[in-house]
């Protein structure tokens, strides 16, 4: 079931302008993606941020995992890529977190709510439980050097752009606001294991589709050292 759901979203967001996405390898399992930041009031506006997302064999049931591969100054995104972002944590509350089963995973969620979330999670940073502390005390204290920085990262991004892309006028494109997942929308709910959508056919490409492993970090690092 993961394969077809997957194929269905990739396709979906293979359609839009605010994110650019292929198969890493032709692997439905893994995603390189772009994100596109198309806000003006942003900061981050004009960037092009490569990242890598890995998805689980029993997804949606499991959040994917997500890493930008050229490093982000951000209080919420730590030195290696990786986000501390309540939607890809595990499902189920967390008492010692405080945080709600509403805000974190389900299998409700989509890509596009993640990817749609770690966007706004750029202009929204949450400094009380950060991931990269420097970052989190430059933003409260000396916040003309934190977009400094920020600028240049936003210009060294543009040099990871295809020959032939062309940044998308923001005016043209409107990126979806995520859609908020009543708690006990699956306690309620008589759909049936098919809710995704989508049928078992010869559309499905013949693709490897081996399992995520260790192999993805040796990647990343490779990716990044790269940039």
């Amino acid at each position: 079931m993961a394969e077809r759901i997957l194929m269905n979203e990739f396709r979906t967001l293979s359609r839009e302008k605010w994110v650019n996405i292929e198969l890493h390898n032709d692997d439905i399992f893994k995603w390189d993606i772009a994100l596109i930041v198309l806000n003006k009031d942003s900061v981050y506006y004009g960037g092009y941020f490569k990242a890598r997302m890995t998805f689980p064999k029993n997804y949606p049931y499991a959040p994917p995992e997500f890493r930008f591969l050229q490093p982000l100054y951000h209080p919420n995104i730590y030195t290696d890529g990786r986000l501390c972002i309540s939607i890809l944590h595990a499902p189920g509350e967390d008492a010692l977190s405080g945080e709600s089963a509403a805000e974190r995973w389900s299998p409700a969620q989509r890509v596009e709510s993640v990817l749609i979330s770690i966007l706004s999670l750029l202009d929204d940073a949450e400094c009380s439980s950060p991931a990269n502390v420097d970052a989190a005390v430059m933003f409260r204290t000396n916040h003309d050097q934190y977009c400094a920085i920020v600028k240049s990262q936003v210009e060294k991004s543009k040099t990871n752009m295809p020959p032939d892309f062309v940044m998308p006028v923001s005016e043209a494109v409107t990126v979806p606001e995520v859609e908020k997942e009543e708690p006990d929308f699956w306690a309620d709910s008589d759909v049936d294991s098919d809710v995704f959508g989508g049928s078992d056919s010869d559309e499905d490409l013949d693709m490897d589709q081996s399992s995520p492993s260790d192999e993805d970090d040796d990647d990343e690092q490779q990716d990044m050292d790269e940039e």
